[in-house]
């Protein structure tokens, strides 16, 4: 309490100290005519948005037999070991009316059941509509009235030092609310994601946050709860959410797609040192340096070259090269950017319009309902074969139910050869009444028929 009332005034504080044996109820509203500051009205509105996720599942891992005991005693390759996990996490309503509530994708990773609990005590079960380990945000989905969803913020308004307050479910412990300021935005090179573009804050996230509400003074969500730097396992008032601009653009790519359908700008690059700067010529301290321009990508395309530094996307400054990449990661493909860069001192703004992404890896239920429960990337140029990779395949899935398994290489559908995810998609956009895949399991090669 001592730390929300001196938001307002030192001289406020010391005139509501009470004794012990006073009860709370009998405190005053106001002092001197001067209202009592409190996040109580806030908070209000703000907690049956936010609701507690449990998750249980099967980890399926695998460990190699040693030679010697296949070789005496007849033993497999690898022994395949089941364990039962579960898991506890939070997550935030973002539209009453279709149930869809925003989560961290770690949260319900490799989970088979999802149950969400509101903060009125309903139970309800929950299904994944899209889910991006690379950005770590999960979209759910819930049948149920009566929902109540938070407004979100704009994200151009953000500053440092606003008061933020996380609400979410630590250590199970069940909803709570735990207020700070923005220590800081853009955060990136902190080697927690694929793309880092955080917004740090003091307000204490601990375990179980994950997922939950970063909201500001008035009831808006300006971020997903998702990381804390806890050298000492406790919190130590380095938290990180992900921004409210980047799970807009992912929310809407898991809506009309069920995936994210990444755009991609086309430079490679790095962080605009003092030296570099220098070399170079520019006064600006912060911004991403341009250091290669591919051919025929969207920044050719758009005019930008080598040794450019942009510094802003939309009108909002950036001050990494790990933050632009983040922006532009989740920007859906065809997404049209405005890109400010300086060029010969001068700043110069380029409309881009991103191209896809090369597909790499998908939760498999986006191609077809049957391989729910599986996770399928691209083969690499290290494996010694061409096809689409079973990643993951959870227990008593529909993908388990087919017969795929962890490893099994997908190299063809209906005769047809699926050399990535792309070829693959496109044979079952075809909506054949028979799926007969040509599975790579081992030495052997099978045909799992699907109906």
């Amino acid at each position: 309490m001592k730390h929300l009332l001196s938001l307002a005034s030192l001289a406020l504080c010391a005139s509501l100290i009470v004794t012990p044996t006073e009860a709370a109820a009998s405190l005053p509203r106001s002092v001197e005519g001067q209202p009592v500051p409190s996040l109580a009205p806030m908070l209000e509105r703000v907690t049956p948005a936010v609701v507690d996720i449990s998750v249980s599942g099967t980890q399926v891992s695998k460990q190699r037999i040693p030679d010697i005991y296949r070789y005496f005693f007849g033993a497999p390759q690898e022994q395949v070991q089941e364990r039962p996990f579960r898991g506890l996490g939070s997550g935030v309503i973002i539209d009453a009316d279709k149930g869809y509530i925003v989560t961290n994708h770690h949260v319900i990773d490799q989970a088979d059941k999802i149950k969400v609990t509101l903060q009125d005590g309903r139970e309800l079960e929950a299904r994944v509509i899209g889910s991006d380990q690379e950005s770590d945000i999960a979209l759910l989905q819930v049948e149920e009235d009566g929902l109540i969803a938070l407004p979100r913020a704009e994200a151009s308004k953000l500053r440092v030092g606003d008061f933020v307050v996380a609400v979410g479910n630590p250590f199970g412990l069940g909803q709570t609310a735990t207020s700070g300021i923005i220590s800081a935005l853009g955060r990136s090179n902190l080697n927690i994601g694929q793309y880092e573009n955080f917004i740090q804050t003091d307000a204490a996230i601990n375990s179980g946050n994950s997922g939950g509400a970063l909201v500001n003074l008035n009831g808006e969500l300006v971020g997903i709860n998702t990381a804390i730097v806890a050298p000492n396992g406790g919190n130590v008032g380095i938290g990180f959410a992900i921004p409210i601009d980047m799970v807009n653009d992912l929310v809407n790519q898991f809506i009309e797609y069920g995936e994210v359908r990444r755009g991609v700008l086309g430079v490679s690059g790095g962080e605009l040192t003092p030296d570099l700067a220098e070399a170079f010529g520019y006064e600006t301290k912060h911004g991403a340096f341009v250091n290669q321009v591919f051919e025929g990508s969207a920044a050719e395309e758009a005019g930008l070259k080598a040794g450019d530094i942009i510094v802003s996307v939309d009108g909002q400054m950036i001050k990494s090269f790990g933050e632009l990449r983040a922006k532009i990661a989740t920007r859906g493909a065809g997404s049209q950017v405005k890109l400010g860069v300086i060029r010969d001192g001068d700043q110069v703004d380029f409309m881009v319009t991103l191209k896809q992404a090369e597909e790499t890896r998908v939760q498999a239920q986006v191609l077809h309902p049957v391989f729910e429960g599986a996770v399928l990337r691209n083969s690499t140029d290290e494996e010694d074969i061409t096809g689409v990779v079973v990643e993951q395949v959870a227990a008593r899935s529909p993908a388990a139910r087919i017969g795929l398994k962890q490893g099994d290489v997908i190299i063809g559908l209906n005769k047809q050869a699926t050399k990535d995810l792309k070829a693959l998609r496109a044979l079952i956009d075809e909506q054949p009444s028979v799926m007969a895949l040509n599975v790579q399991r081992g030495n052997q090669r099978l045909y799992l028929v699907v109906r």
